[in-house]
């Protein structure tokens, strides 16, 4: 029902700035894609964007903001994106999903154990290296730009079955991201890789088709995947890194005063985004126990970096020198 509706919701709301003259308009709405709920530190760091848009241009620029994934799934928001008079212009996206699309860079910020905790990814975000990245899907060829980051919190496991260690993994049906980290990850932790979408996950789940998934504690319990999936395991194997990208088309027919918005928003929702963050996981945390999730810390790291050291130095390999800088960023 979602997909049918979609075409529909954003043709709505898509303004005449995409005419076919192309004329630059002082009024244009921009159709913003959220796949997870408004509630989850994505959906909030959205709205604050859309908000600071609307505060700073006076509601003469508009985000028509849908969330919950009423627009379809990642894929299928990118598949519109990437072709002409797309009626989807903005779209919060985990960073790993460019790397499907051949923005190798974008794959760095996922690679497992990369960002020793979260002041060091945002050591990142205020770096040029940043911006290399935010660059490279237009240098790619793509008709899609990077906006802004942030961040959605450490990437855990989850299953329906308890897991303490590394070796529990093996056998596993895991449902992970369709990218070659992702699938070394699968790999060195011996499960079977299931693609599935995130919109049938939870359903995937109770029909038994996947045993594990992973995600940020904060997605975790608002997608209410505590309630077939009751078991997490705190391993932090990669950093939810998030990119809002817009096409290069909706981005050309701004007047340069409302591309300086977007980014000044952008800059605006990244700074709200990581002051949320730490805080969401400590309250999801206590509400996930209080509804009767079983939490298992991870106190050592190295069976985990073990198991994974063939996908960190391939996935480094695509850029030895850039992924060196990130790593030295760390304070």
């Amino acid at each position: 029902m979602k997909k049918l509706t979609s075409c529909a919701v954003a043709l709505l709301a898509v303004s005449v700035f995409l005419s076919c003259n192309n004329k630059k308009s002082d009024e244009v709405t921009l159709v913003m894609a959220e796949v997870n709920p408004a509630t989850t530190i994505a959906g909030q760091m959205d709205q604050a964007f859309k908000e600071k848009v609307e505060e700073l241009s006076g509601g003469k620029m508009k985000i028509d903001l849908q969330c919950a994934g009423i627009l379809g799934d990642v894929d299928a928001v990118m598949d519109l994106m990437l072709k002409p008079n797309s009626t989807i212009q903005i779209h919060r996206m985990s960073a790993v999903n460019l790397a499907t699309y051949g923005c190798e860079k974008n794959s760095l910020l996922s690679i497992p154990f990369t960002f020793a905790n979260k002041e060091h990814f945002w050591q990142f975000v205020k770096s040029p290296l940043a911006q290399e990245i935010l660059d490279e899907p237009m240098k790619k060829g793509l008709s899609v730009k990077g906006l802004f980051f942030g961040e959605e919190g450490f990437r855990h496991f989850f299953s329906t079955k308890k897991i303490v260690e590394v070796s529990d993994f093996e056998g596993l049906k895991l449902r992970t991201t369709n990218d070659e980290v992702m699938k070394g990850v699968a790999a060195g932790l011996k499960t079977q890789m299931v693609s599935v979408g995130f919109a049938d996950l939870y359903s995937a789940f109770q029909t038994g088709v996947v045993d594990a998934a992973e995600q940020p504690i904060a997605n975790y319990l608002a997608n209410h995947f505590n309630e077939v999936a009751p078991y997490m395991i705190l391993d932090g194997h990669t950093l939810g890194v998030m990119e809002a990208v817009i096409t290069v088309e909706a981005w050309n027919a701004l007047t340069k005063d409302q591309q300086r918005i977007l980014i000044e928003a952008g800059a605006y929702a990244s700074e709200f985004c990581r002051k949320l963050s730490q805080d969401e996981e400590d309250r999801v945390r206590a509400q996930l126990e209080k509804e009767g999730a079983t939490i298992t810390d991870v106190t050592n790291v190295v069976p985990w970096q073990a198991a994974c050291a063939d996908v960190i130095k391939n996935a480094a390999a695509v850029d030895p020198a850039l992924y060196q800088n990130i790593l030295n960023l760390v304070k």
